[in-house]
């Protein structure tokens, strides 16, 4: 591997700029990662060979050496200065470099420092009426959140001077070290990848800048919500680490069934029971709305049980819109019981002038005459 060459290893022409050596070097990397090639000997030696010629190339001043003296510049006595391939450092290094391009940081984790965090967001369910879900609802609820501490002024120190650089790492948020041929990043365990720490806590707060505390916030609940519904307020949340920005609320809503009215999206559907002699002779009968007020239903003469009548424009509100759905009752016609004598006499009056028959019983003339060609496809 040590007389092979450089360029050929890599599969670029001598004069290849820096960006496609590592181009090439990115590729053949990938290609040959152990992690991709499991117990392949083969491989391995090809990554360990890329590597090596690619920590060479990287660099101008051991390229110019190697394009200059070859091998002989990094062997015994050589132009390099006395040091063979493991006296080039880690191979990883140009490995972590490729990383950092993919990634965004180093080879195990990524190099951005953390810094303060965001705060959480908050969540908090709500349960509503189907009235309250058609007019809409301002409602005062209470959160738990956090507050700045007033002891150290939200700093999370003591002196209230803040965070400081941390000293493992140099305010970096990471530590690198160093395995095999692999130079491996990772959060730095003394600041938890913040880059800085608290070196004298606060007493009521911990070193976190934030104490807890219930809050009371005013919630507008939109006309035509439904259940699952999530409405986000903005800021709300519990806030951040020693400043930084608040999270978000977000309220998720549940519409409770409601013992009169059933919904369908923006349509109500209700069922009313109706007297037979309104059934019969037809009538005007009020219907309750979603809104708390009635409305005039005419019923025709001879209108059966589970009819529906459409009112348009009286179901419920549509969720940013000024239109309504349309409400749909269904009338159910109600027989009476606990006739007196003088009730039943009626009735057979009515029966004997043939107030029963076919003629007057569309849907039983309708069934019998079915149930007469069933017969007479049975005989």
């Amino acid at each position: 591997m040590a007389d092979k060459d450089f360029y050929e290893i890599l599969g670029v022409q001598k004069s290849a700029s820096d960006d496609e050596i590592k181009k090439s070097y990115r590729k053949l990397a990938m290609k040959y990662h152990p992690d991709r090639n499991k117990d392949d000997k083969e491989s391995e030696r090809k990554f360990k060979e890329v590597s090596a010629a690619y920590e060479v190339l990287k660099d101008s001043e051991k390229r110019s050496a190697y394009d200059q003296y070859g091998h002989d510049a990094f062997r015994q006595g050589g132009m390099g200065g006395g040091q063979g391939f493991g006296g080039f450092g880690d191979f990883g290094g140009g490995f972590a470099d490729i990383f950092e391009d993919i990634l965004g940081g180093g080879f195990g984790g990524s190099s951005r420092q953390r810094g303060p965090q965001r705060g959480n967001d908050l969540r908090y369910n709500m349960s509503i009426s189907l009235q309250d879900a058609f007019a809409g609802k301002k409602s005062q609820i209470k959160i738990p959140s956090y507050e700045g501490c007033n002891l150290c002024s939200a700093t999370g120190s003591a002196d209230k001077l803040g965070p400081s650089t941390c000293s493992t790492c140099g305010g970096q948020g990471k530590v690198r070290s160093t395995q095999g041929f692999f130079s491996i990043e990772r959060p730095c365990p003394t600041c938890g990848g913040e880059g800085s720490s608290i070196k004298n806590p606060c007493l009521k707060c911990s070193g976190t800048g934030n104490i807890k505390k219930q809050k009371t916030i005013s919630v507008t609940i939109p006309a035509g919500v439904d259940t699952g519904t999530r409405i986000r307020i903005s800021g709300e949340g519990e806030p951040g680490q020693r400043g930084a920005g608040n999270g978000d609320l977000y309220i998720f809503v549940e519409v409770q069934k409601d013992r009169l009215f059933e919904r369908e999206e923006e349509n109500i559907f209700c069922q009313i029971p109706i007297s037979i002699t309104t059934a019969i002779l037809g009538g005007d009968v009020d219907v309750p709305t979603i809104e708390g007020k009635k409305a005039r239903l005419s019923i025709s003469p001879g209108t059966q049980s589970e009819t529906r009548f459409r009112l348009k424009g009286k179901g419920m509100s549509i969720l940013r819109q000024k239109r309504r759905g349309d409400m749909y009752v269904e009338v159910s016609v109600e027989i009476p019981v606990n006739l007196n004598s003088k009730q039943k006499e009626i009735l057979q009056e009515f029966e004997k002038e043939g107030g029963t028959s076919k003629k007057h019983s569309p849907k039983s003339q309708s069934f019998f005459s079915k149930l007469k060609e069933v017969w007479e496809d049975l005989t």
